[in-house]
């Protein structure tokens, strides 16, 4: 089918919830993943792309400053814009090319445990040293703040208290998989 809307992901890590995405609309009749852009050039997420013969690119972070990225992200006119364990703040002027058209996933319940440096373990550390009782994911708009767009879901989970940061991690990232493409899913219809 022509003209299918195009999302693309921009990602610095390894990779586990861009293959959930990618697996999520490989076949999908009206979605694609056109794209998948790193700021780290061994990232894992540039080899997902090639296992599912996506266009894959990564940048310096100078290109990223000076708008390039953006300016290569425009051609494949996305529907969205996905950020997946990316680690860059996502620059003013691209929140007001895109307005709520950039999501993020943040692996805490927001507003708990957002802001400048709070990712990956920096958070499920954060969770485990204040003994909460749950944590989960927040699926939200990206704004000109950390992790404080608007917020389209949260999913939660249970803490046990003998759960070490590692044990939170997984559990997290259980939901992630679970629930970031199905929302993605949701917003484009």
């Amino acid at each position: 089918m022509a003209n299918k809307k195009q999302l693309v992901i921009l990602a610095s890590g390894a990779g586990t919830n861009v293959r959930a995405i990618c697996e999520h609309f490989k076949d999908h009749r009206r979605v694609e993943v056109a794209a998948i852009f790193s700021n780290k050039e061994n990232a894992g997420a540039l080899k997902v792309a090639l296992d599912y013969g996506i266009h894959a690119e990564s940048f310096t972070k100078n290109y990223w400053e000076k708008g390039f990225v953006q300016i290569a992200i425009e051609s494949f006119e996305p529907e969205l814009i996905i950020l997946a364990g990316f680690l860059l703040k996502v620059p003013k002027a691209m929140v007001e090319f895109y307005p709520r058209s950039i999501v993020n996933i943040h692996p805490a319940l927001l507003p708990k445990f957002g802001g400048k440096g709070m990712y990956g373990m920096h958070v499920h550390r954060a969770v485990h040293e204040s003994k909460e009782a749950e944590t989960g994911i927040t699926i939200h708009y990206v704004n000109e703040h950390y992790d404080e767009g608007s917020i389209i879901s949260q999913h939660k989970v249970a803490i046990d208290g003998n759960d070490s940061p590692e044990d939170i991690a997984q559990k997290v990232q259980a939901l992630e998989h679970e629930y970031y493409a199905r929302s993605l899913a949701r917003i484009l219809n």
